[in-house]
C-alpha cells in the first residue's frame, strides 16, 4: 500500500563526528547536532507511484506544467577575471511588472533587462535572506526545477538571483569562452557584489547538476573565507570522471542522456559561433563542420 500512495524511503548519511550547533534562545540550552536538524527539518517524501525511478522523473519535467512564473531583471556583468574575461548574466527575482511587459525574443520568458538606474537602486541594508541560485548544464534561469525551488523560497520573504552560465539562457559572450565546473570565477565575482551593495544580507547558494558541481568547487576554493553562510548541491555529479564513464555503458546513458546533452551544448555553441571561433586553438574552417559531426557531449567536449 505504500507503494499506491508514494512513499519514500530517505535516507542520511554524514560525517563520522558531525558539527554541533548552539541555539540562539536561552531556553534552549542543548547543544543540536547539525545532521540532526537537517533530518527534523526535511518533510516526508512521497512521489507519484506512476514516477518510480530517476529517468521517469527526469522525463516527465519536459512534459508536464509551465511551473510557476517566476519574473526576472537581467544585468549583464563585465568579468574582472584576468584569464577569463568578458561578459556573464545574472537574473533577479522580481515581483511581476503591470501591465505585463512584451517578450523580447532575444531573453527568456517573463525576463526584461534593468535599466541602469533601477540597478543602481538594487543596493540595500536589509537583513532579507538572499538565494543564489547555479543550474545545470546549458540550462538557466528559465528552467522549471529552479523556478519550483525559487517560488516557496520568494513566498517566505526571500530574494534570490541565478548566475547563467556563459552562453546560457539567451545570453551573448563576447569572448570565446563558454563553461565548465571548474567555472567559478563568475560566482565569486557576484557572491563579492551582492556583499557589498547588500552588506546585512546573509547569502545562501544552491546548485544543481552542473551548477553543484561549480558551487562545491567554490566553496572548496574560498574554505573559511566563503562568505556564503551555507550552500546546497542537488544532483551532484561529484567525480565527472567516473559520472561520464557510466553514461557511456548504457543504451540509455549514451542515445538519451550524452545524446541531449550534446545537443543543448552544441546550441549553447551555434548561437555564440562567430565569438567562438576567434579562439585560437579553433580551425575557423575546421571546428563548424567537427561540431556539426558531433552526436554526444563527449565528443563536444574534445
Amino acid at each position: 500500500m505504500a507503494w499506491l500512495i508514494g512513499n519514500a524511503k530517505t535516507t542520511y548519511t554524514h560525517h563520522s563526528s558531525p558539527v554541533t550547533l548552539t541555539p540562539k534562545s536561552p531556553q534552549d540550552k542543548d547543544k543540536l547536532s547539525f545532521s540532526k536538524l537537517v533530518q527534523s527539518s526535511i518533510p516526508p517524501c512521497h512521489l507519484n507511484p506512476f514516477l518510480f525511478n530517476g529517468h521517469l522523473q527526469t522525463m516527465y519535467t519536459a512534459m508536464k506544467a509551465a511551473g510557476p512564473p517566476i519574473h526576472y531583471k537581467r544585468h549583464i556583468f563585465e568579468s574582472t577575471h584576468s584569464v577569463y574575461p568578458g561578459q556573464f548574466t545574472v537574473d533577479f527575482v522580481v515581483p511581476p511588472t503591470n501591465p505585463p511587459h512584451t517578450p523580447d525574443p532575444t531573453l527568456p520568458e517573463r525576463t526584461t533587462f534593468f535599466t541602469e538606474a533601477e540597478f543602481q537602486e538594487l543596493a540595500s541594508d536589509d537583513k532579507t535572506p538572499m538565494l543564489i541560485c547555479l543550474h545545470g548544464l546549458t540550462g538557466g534561469s528559465h528552467e522549471i526545477y529552479l523556478r519550483e525551488m525559487i517560488a516557496p523560497m520568494v513566498k517566505a520573504g526571500w530574494a534570490a538571483c541565478v548566475v547563467n552560465g556563459r552562453g546560457c539562457a539567451l545570453a551573448k559572450i563576447t569572448t570565446p569562452y563558454l563553461f565548465s565546473p571548474r567555472s567559478t570565477w563568475d560566482l565569486r565575482q557576484l557572491v563579492s557584489y551582492l556583499g557589498t551593495i547588500f552588506p546585512n544580507r546573509p547569502l545562501f547558494g544552491v546548485g544543481c547538476s552542473m551548477g553543484a558541481n561549480i558551487l562545491t568547487n567554490y566553496v572548496g576554493e574560498e574554505g573559511e573565507k566563503c562568505k556564503l553562510k551555507a550552500a546546497v548541491a542537488i544532483s551532484n555529479p561529484w567525480n565527472l570522471e567516473l559520472c561520464n564513464a557510466i553514461m557511456k555503458r548504457s543504451w540509455l546513458g549514451m542515445e538519451v542522456y550524452h545524446r541531449a546533452f550534446g545537443k543543448s551544448i552544441k546550441v549553447v555553441y551555434e548561437r555564440n559561433k562567430e565569438v567562438m571561433l576567434t579562439h585560437e586553438r579553433l580551425d575557423a574552417e575546421k571546428t563548424p563542420a567537427e561540431v556539426k559531426a558531433c552526436r554526444y557531449l563527449w565528443d563536444f567536449d574534445r
